[in-house]
């Protein structure tokens, strides 16, 4: 997975907006798509598949890009200045046609490639054609030499059409290759979810990015029921066709949930298949040799993988800014939900007005059996917050070839945290490390100290006074020594603690949870220790 520019592109303002009282429009009256409405094709799902299935027969053809040394002289700040004009919105009037507003992005330096885009109204389908009459463009703006039918980059929908904050609140978008992001419980943008990933991460071999290529937006009236859109996907290597089923509803801290459902067609052999994908951002936490270089106490999109493993195990693994792009890969079969969680929700731990406290957790939750295989886990080294350098995937058993067909359908949930956390079982909050060794005492070279806390009040309420749970640590290389567990002052959260004695060139696996009475009372704790991740270098 490459470093990708990221998020400013489609920050929305933060807050929720109070909805206009306006009534739920019911009318499904026949109307014209929208201002360029091109002729009516029957559409389904079923169509989808099939277009998908043939060109994967067929030579790969890449998308269009029209004008490039035009485009490329729309940059970020250029790139900004192109607003599309609500008023010539999709499903923009209430009680008439959609109750979401679409609003489409313009090409850019970023965004080269043509998508077209479609709007279906009773199973017919009219392409909705670009003009740049379309947005706001200064007079002195580059996309003024474009032609007049280069296309759009992707789209957006809007807040619904009866809210009054619609023209300027958006909640979901598709930007750039196959990847997609909408907003979570807090009202705010960023992580991101992908269609599909090859190759990442493969030695020698450059990673691939297929395109969402054609959409297929559904008119839906009520806002408390999904939107779906539809997406064909094309690269070198593989075919695909999508639905999503979209779900904002009018209580805006619910979140968003999406029902994807996608049929693959692998045009030639993948080295590395990642599905269900996710990608984010992490630069440093509580931990991390780049505290150092950064005002902030922490900067990060996610602060951990969260697993619920087919055995029923719940883990949580920190994530690290590495010195070098490294796999980790966590065996199972038929998991039952991973994900991208940002836990730490306090502001003061991150002092930014970019509110990385509210940026969404991002929950994959299966709906057909996975089978064996891998989530893996990508982490890519960064110097700064601007890059996606994060990705988590599901890798499924068996070599990738060429004519093979992988059926999808499972559920993105966009939340705060995750959407089934276990009853029983407590919550990793915290990571810290340090210099190892004991208080007073000079400090060992290569000992370094591991602080985990834990937190859940149903369960930690449990633990008997005087009682101390026992630390179950281990550690792949290296020694574990003075490992104790010991309650935090003020609440129900208990602290392990355990110094690793390990040599420098050794990156150990370490693996940890509170027990009582020889039950688990914690999620398992992973981390991958490599010291290059905490001392700086050079």
């Amino acid at each position: 997975m490459n470093r990708l520019t990221r998020r400013e592109i489609l920050q929305s303002a933060a807050g929720l907006a109070v909805l206009a009282t306006a009534p739920i429009g019911a009318s499904r009256a026949a109307r014209p798509a929208g201002p360029a409405a091109g002729e009516g094709q029957p559409f389904s799902f079923k169509q989808l598949v099939e277009r998908a299935r043939h060109a994967a027969g067929q030579p790969y053809v890449s998308p269009r890009r029209p004008a490039p040394e035009v485009v490329q002289r729309i940059n970020y700040e250029e790139h900004g200045k192109l607003r599309f004009k609500t008023d010539q919105a999709p499903f923009a009037e209430l009680g008439q046609g959609g109750a979401y507003p679409v609003t489409f992005f313009h090409l850019g330096e970023f965004f080269p490639k043509t998508v077209k885009m479609h709007l279906v109204q009773g199973g017919v389908a009219r392409e909705f054609a670009y003009s740049p009459d379309l947005f706001e463009m200064p007079a002195d703006s580059p996309a003024h030499g474009l032609p007049r039918d280069s296309g759009f980059a992707g789209f957006r929908l809007q807040e619904w059409n009866g809210a009054s904050d619609w023209r300027t609140q958006d909640w979901v978008a598709f930007l750039g290759a196959s990847y997609f992001r909408t907003i979570g419980a807090a009202g705010q943008y960023g992580l991101s979810a992908r269609g599909v990933v090859i190759n990442a991460a493969v030695p020698d071999v450059p990673e691939e990015f297929p395109d969402f290529t054609e959409f297929y937006i559904e008119e839906q009236p009520d806002p408390r029921e999904p939107v779906i859109i539809h997406a064909l996907l094309d690269g070198p290597s593989i075919t695909g066709a999508y639905r999503f089923a979209l779900t904002r509803g009018l209580d805006r801290s619910q979140g968003v949930t999406m029902e994807v459902q996608s049929q693959l067609f692998l045009r030639q052999d993948v080295a590395r298949l990642g599905l269900m994908p996710l990608t984010s951002m992490f630069w440093y936490g509580e931990y991390g040799r780049e505290r150092i270089n950064d005002w902030r106490p922490e900067v990060h999109d996610s602060d951990g993988l969260a697993l619920w493993n087919g055995a029923g195990e719940r883990i949580w693994r920190p994530l690290n800014n590495p010195p070098f792009t490294t796999i980790s890969a966590f065996q199972d079969d038929n998991p039952q939900g991973f994900g991208l969680l940002q836990r730490d929700r306090n502001f003061d731990h991150y002092q930014d007005g970019v509110m990385y406290d509210r940026r969404p957790s991002l929950w994959v939750e299966p709906l057909a059996p996975l089978g064996k295989g891998q989530v893996q886990l990508l982490e890519i080294p960064t110097d700064d917050e601007i890059h996606d350098n994060i990705g988590a995937f599901w890798v499924p058993e068996g070599a990738a070839r060429a004519g093979s067909h992988y059926q999808l359908h499972y559920r993105l949930h966009w939340q705060n945290l995750e959407p089934y956390p276990a009853e029983n079982i407590a919550q990793t909050i915290a990571t810290r490390v340090g210099r190892g060794g004991e208080p007073g005492k000079p400090r060992p070279a290569d000992e370094y100290k591991f602080v985990v806390e834990f937190d859940r009040p149903s369960v930690m309420r449990q633990i008997p006074y005087g009682v101390f749970p026992e630390v179950v640590v281990s550690a792949s290389s290296g020694r574990v020594i003075r490992a104790f567990a010991e309650p935090v002052p003020g609440g129900n959260v208990w602290r392990a603690t355990f110094d690793l004695a390990v040599a420098p060139d050794q990156i150990a696996e370490l693996r940890m949870y509170l027990a009582l009475d020889g039950k688990p009372l914690t999620e398992t704790w992973l981390y991958q220790f490599d010291r290059r991740n905490i001392v700086p270098q050079g």
